[in-house]
Order: structure tokens, then C-alpha cells, then sequence
């Protein structure tokens, strides 16, 4: 067994990238994503949490869209049980990054409980990103593994910088969440479907906002991506036959690409 797991890895290394460029770029997103963090622990210090609070959210928790996504909530008046609610669901995309990369990278089990703590956005890109099982390994290690020990260090310096500042919304920090919540999504949305979802829930978060308590917008907007998926579904129903692209059946092409000239 242990020839057989060496064969494959000394196969993979000769199939995929050299392991100082999976190291280089694993780092870069972790390094770059990582101060982020400062962002969080200065706006969870301005809705309020204390700083064992906030720290222990990064710790515990580490999946920043839904870290900000309570604090922003708890900020702005929200029931704690709606915040955590709003925060939950955003963070049950991880558990289908799981699914992928449990597959993907096959460590062993002692090891997956430790591992599942890091299974978020930015270690899946990378191991996905990668062409070979020990390239996927040491991306989603190195970028978990500088990932969070930055996104925890900034935490914690964000918080003790917003108490130190006083008043985080009179030098315009309490934005700071919410523009870095964006960035981090902008890149994300690279199909047609993904920018309608994010179009539709923007406006289903800010027209719901002043009819609904603080937080239930964000809940009601996690509906725009059903609703897409529907109305594409509708679509595609009356689109024509399945199986055939729009040009093929403006031009009569069968899914072989012959005609019914062709045929006869």
C-alpha cells in the first residue's frame, strides 16, 4: 500500500505543477485574504461584541462571509437569532465543498475532523485549481494553514485598534465589512446565473429593509437563487427539444450536427 501511495504521488508531481508554485500561490490567497480579518474584528467590535466574543467567532467559526454576515446583522438591531440564522445558512455552502474535495484530496480519516475546519471559499479554489491530487493537498493546506492563523492575528489587532479608535461608524469603518464582503464575492460571479442570484438578492435585501426586521432581509434574499433557477428552468422548457444548443435548433441541426438535408 505504501509503494502504491508513493507511485502515485511521485506520478502526480510529474504530472502537475512543481510544489514551490502551488506553495507561491496557496500563500498569496491566504496572505491576501487573510488581512481581511483586521476588517472583521473592526466591525465586530462596533456592533457590540466584546473582544473574547470576536475572537472566538474567527477561532470557531472561521468563514468570513458569514461572520460578517452576524455581526452586520447584531449592528443593525437584528434578533441574535436571526443573525445567527442568516449566518448559518450562508456557511451550509461549505458542507457541498466537503462533498467535492473529501473525493478530491482523500486524506485519511484521523486527519479529516482537523481538515473540515479549513474547508471554505478560498481552499477550495485552490485545491480545484490544481491538476493533481498532491498539488490540491498542499494548496488547501498551506492556504488553510496561513489563512487562518492571519485571518485570527488581524482579528484580534482589528478589535483592539476599534476600541482604541472609539466610535467605528465616525471614521466610516462600519463600511469596512460590507466592501470587503463584495470583494470577496465580485470574482466569484463569472456565469450569466450567478450575477442574476447576486442582482436579485441585492434588491430583495434593500427593498425588503425597511418592511422587515434587521436581519430577515438577508434571509429573504437567500431566495433569489431558487427563484433564478426556476425561471431558467422555465426557460429552457420552452426553449426546445434538451440536449440542443439555441444555435442548432434555429438552423434545424439535429445533436450529431447533421441536417435533415444531410440525412435525406
Amino acid at each position: 500500500m505504501a509503494d502504491t501511495e508513493g507511485a502515485a504521488d511521485a506520478e502526480d508531481t510529474a504530472a502537475g505543477r512543481p510544489d514551490s508554485a502551488v506553495v507561491r500561490d496557496a500563500l498569496g490567497v491566504g496572505v491576501a485574504v487573510g488581512l481581511s480579518g483586521f476588517a472583521f474584528g473592526v466591525t465586530s467590535a462596533g456592533s457590540g461584541l466584546t473582544l473574547p466574543q470576536t475572537c472566538a467567532l474567527s477561532l470557531l467559526v472561521f468563514t468570513g462571509a458569514s461572520q460578517f454576515a452576524l455581526v452586520g446583522a447584531l449592528a443593525a438591531g437584528g434578533n441574535p437569532l436571526t443573525a445567527a440564522a442568516g449566518a448559518f445558512f450562508l456557511g451550509v455552502r461549505n458542507a457541498f465543498y466537503g462533498l467535492r474535495l473529501s473525493q478530491l484530496l482523500a486524506l485519511p480519516r484521523a486527519v479529516r475532523p482537523f481538515a473540515a475546519q479549513w474547508v471554505i471559499d478560498e481552499t477550495t479554489a485552490v485545491a480545484l485549481a490544481q491538476p493533481a491530487r498532491r498539488a490540491a493537498r498542499i494548496g488547501f493546506t498551506v492556504t488553510g494553514l496561513s489563512l487562518y492563523l492571519l485571518w485570527n492575528l488581524t482579528t484580534l489587532l482589528g478589535a483592539l485598534g476599534a476600541k482604541a479608535i472609539g466610535d467605528t461608524g465616525t471614521w466610516g469603518l462600519d463600511a469596512a465589512g460590507p466592501a470587503v464582503f463584495l470583494a470577496l464575492l465580485a470574482p466569484m460571479l463569472r456565469t450569466a446565473t450567478e450575477r442574476a442570484v447576486a442582482g436579485l438578492a441585492v434588491v430583495l435585501g434593500l427593498g425588503l429593509l425597511p418592511l422587515l426586521p434587521a436581519g430577515v432581509p438577508v434571509l429573504a434574499a437567500a431566495l433569489a437563487a431558487p427563484a433564478v433557477l426556476y425561471l431558467e428552468g422555465v426557460r429552457s422548457r420552452r426553449g426546445g427539444p434538451r440536449g440542443l444548443p439555441p444555435a442548432a435548433r434555429r438552423s434545424g441541426e439535429d445533436a450529431d450536427g447533421t441536417t435533415g438535408k444531410e440525412r435525406q
